[in-house]
């Protein structure tokens, strides 16, 4: 029966990495189909999903938004557990030593790609300790600054920063992040020099902003939009390739004429080394459904992400892609675990 099972779940596996129409318009009744046999015994206990940021953020939002349906899929109530700190690592490292079956994570780009290659002594390996369960969803960076930033347009902003060299500040959500190699990146590209701040969570960025402790920062592109409408940031363009459709009212970087530049911040689900395939597979299929789900693709819609709900096979192609990109911009850059 159980080999059974775990063919089912591969077919069902396969049948959404080739976009088959079984899968095209997922409802919550195909993701309870999903979650009700293909696991026997499991759940047993209530569903943990750590998320390494705090309450408010992009990665927690997006997991509080997933846990109510998979609750509803698998019949055991789902708990979101913030484990803040460096960069989200610390709840990475806690889904990486868990060994009860039922606690998994929401990360970001970082926390899945690079934490070994910024830290050679983190206490886990992404590509060791963790397995891909989906790619939730994905969105440019917005480069924000303050209200009343100088320069009335984005070339004279960047004069500006240009001049300013190291006397002004950028803050991320940690050492390592996306934000964080995404801003060493432009350095490098616009010959700017500020100095890096990490900070617990974007939350905490922005506040800095308004505080007038940094002057610079790569934030998730709805959380920077919201504060722009209340007038307390200025956005100065979003590191897509072209203009974004979460915020297709803002130029990308290269459009603005500052650098040609292409860079994504996404969020995904990852389990420990140590969960079963089975569950593994289960899970990758109820989230992919989930996350694709008009009512869970609108709402994420909403808080800034462009849904993908991708199979453990479409997280892992992308995990291998962008441990080249942010690794190459590592190593150019000389970036070090603070």
């Amino acid at each position: 029966m159980q080999v059974c099972a775990l063919r089912r779940a591969a077919l069902v596996l396969a049948l959404a990495a080739a976009g088959g129409s079984a899968l095209a318009q997922p409802t919550a009744a195909t993701a309870m189909a999903a979650g009700a046999s293909t696991t026997p015994g499991w759940p047993s206990q209530a569903v943990k999903i750590i998320v390494g940021f705090p309450g408010g953020s992009s990665p927690d939002l997006a997991a509080r938004t997933l846990a109510e349906p998979l609750a509803q899929a698998l019949g055991q109530p789902v708990i979101v557990e913030n484990r803040v700190g460096a960069g989200g690592n610390i709840g990475a490292s806690a889904v990486a030593r868990a060994t009860d079956n039922h606690t998994i994570g929401l990360m970001i780009n970082g926390n899945l790609t690079i934490a070994k290659l910024i830290n050679p002594k983190a206490i886990y390996d992404p590509l060791q300790d963790l397995v891909p369960v989906s790619l939730v969803g994905t969105a440019p960076l917005a480069l924000a600054a303050p209200a009343n930033a100088p320069g009335a347009s984005a070339q004279e902003f960047f004069t500006a920063a240009r001049q300013a060299g190291d006397h002004w500040s950028y803050g991320t959500p940690g050492v390592g992040t996306v934000a964080h190699i995404g801003m060493e990146l432009l350095k490098g590209k616009a010959g700017l020099n500020p100095v890096h701040v990490p900070y617990p969570g974007n939350p905490q960025v922005i506040n800095a902003i308004l505080g007038g402790q940094i002057q610079l920062a790569l934030l998730p592109p709805a959380m920077a939009a919201a504060q722009e409408r209340a007038g307390k940031l200025r956005v100065l363009g979003v590191t897509s390739a072209g203009r974004s459709a979460l915020v297709p009212h803002y130029p990308s970087l290269a459009e603005a004429g500052i650098a040609d530049f292409h860079l994504e911040i996404w969020n995904a689900v990852a389990a420990p080394r140590s969960m079963p395939p089975s569950v593994v597979a289960r899970l990758s299929v109820l989230f992919s459904q989930i996350a694709r789900s008009p009512q869970v693709r609108d709402k994420l819609f909403q808080q800034g992400w462009q849904v993908t709900g991708t199979t453990a096979e479409g997280l892992a192609r992308r995990i291998q892609a962008d441990t080249r990109l942010l690794g190459g911009v590592i190593a150019a850059r000389g970036i070090q675990s603070e």
